[in-house]
């Protein structure tokens, strides 16, 4: 490493150390690095391409955005920890960097990070994302996927071998925590559904009516997927095709609510949705509906490559 990226670490070193130092300025912080003010902004601005003053201005204002949306502390006590003397040069420095007032984003809170080239950020609850080390591609994607499959797999054995042969062949009925129970077929595939769409209105920042999934016909479903799929399958080529995977947003539909990225919500989605695919066919097949087989993706994903 070169002098001026060991000088960068090392402030980088001092941002994490006094996040919680709003009030702390850059002649103090040059002072513990035992370099000179103008030096240290050299180094930092050359690198980061941005103002070691404003880049910790951004951060601070990133973590403020996030306390407006998941506690409820005042906006002018939100104010004074971000290092702003008043609650209007709060306002004014969060509607540059967001487009809305503090009042607003907290009602319905969208994308944390302020746009940078340096990507450095907040990352909740109380610690800065440095850049990353590589992008979080869509094969990387997948690949972790099946890692965590296989992985999953073999802690299920682990965790099963003390059981009786009895405990082991005792017949269950699988569920997951936020289905009905018991299940049928109606609600799986209203839920199905639902999860889309209910992924959509997080990412929006708005509310989604569970009520909707309650008895709900097929043509009811039939007519939501045909407007929330679009709009999911959207989110996830965007996310995709930006490199933006690893960007997060305010899932403010939890209490409390909580950060997600795009690459950990598409994974959430598909493991949820796989185990009620499956109990969705089997639902079929019962009932001698059998040409979806067990919903194996291969055939689907053949038959889109060589059309």
């Amino acid at each position: 490493m070169s002098i001026a990226t060991d000088t960068f670490a090392a402030w980088l070193g001092v941002l994490v150390e006094t996040i919680d130092e709003p009030g702390l300025t850059g002649d103090e912080v040059a002072a513990r690095l035992h370099l000179s003010r103008f030096h240290l902004d050299r180094i930092v601005s050359g690198i980061a391409g941005e103002p070691p003053s404003a880049l910790r201005r951004r951060v601070l204002l990133e973590r403020a955005a996030f306390r407006l949306a998941t506690g409820c502390r005042t906006v002018l006590d939100i104010a004074v920890e971000a290092g702003y003397g008043s609650n209007e040069a709060f306002t004014r420095a969060f509607r540059r960097a967001y487009g809305v007032s503090p009042s607003r984003w907290r009602s319905r809170p969208g994308a944390l990070r302020i746009k940078t080239a340096n990507d450095i950020h907040f990352h909740p609850p109380s610690s800065i994302r440095l850049p990353a080390q590589r992008k979080v591609s869509a094969m990387d994607l997948i690949q972790r996927m099946v890692e965590h499959h296989i992985w999953l797999t073999g802690e299920l054995i682990e965790c099963a071998t003390p059981l009786t042969d009895a405990q082991l062949d005792e017949q269950i009925v699988i569920n997951v925590d936020d289905d009905p129970d018991p299940s049928t077929l109606r609600r799986l595939i209203s839920r199905l559904v639902g999860q889309m769409a209910m992924w959509n209105a997080s990412m929006a920042s708005e509310a989604y009516d569970f009520e909707v999934e309650q008895g709900e016909s097929l043509t009811s479903a039939r007519r939501r997927l045909a407007v929330a799929a679009p709009v999911f399958l959207g989110h996830v080529r965007e996310a995709i095709e930006q490199g933006r995977l690893d960007d997060v947003f305010v899932d403010a539909s939890c209490d409390p609510p909580y950060t997600c990225s795009y690459g950990a919500m598409i994974a959430h989605v598909l493991t949820f949705a796989a185990h009620r695919r499956t109990l969705a066919v089997l639902a079929l097949d019962k009932h001698g509906v059998t040409r979806l087989g067990w919903g194996d993706p291969i055939g689907y994903l053949d038959a889109a490559s060589t059309s």
